[in-house]
């Protein structure tokens, strides 16, 4: 797992990191990790595959549909790329 150094934290900052770490009963430095990861990956960001998901519902793509393609789509295999 990497290692992160903060320089020049202000005394102010670093205090009330503890403080609101010991309201969630963390240390200050999984407080840290829980702040960073909320900033960098929130729950809302838009994940592909719900939002494929969510595209077949709104349109109304069933079972039966997936069974068509999957009849006519190409079974070929892929020739690999060749470097010659």
């Amino acid at each position: 797992m990497a290692m992160l150094t903060v320089r020049n934290l202000p005394d102010d900052v670093h205090r009330a990191l503890r403080v609101q770490a010991a309201l969630h009963g963390h240390s200050t430095e999984a407080e840290v990790r829980e702040i960073l990861a909320s900033a960098v990956k929130p729950e809302a960001r838009v994940r592909v595959g719900d939002a494929l998901a969510a595209l077949g519902r709104k349109i109304g793509l069933t079972n039966e549909d997936l069974e068509i393609f999957n009849q006519v789509r190409d079974k070929t295999p892929a020739e690999p790329l060749r470097f010659e």
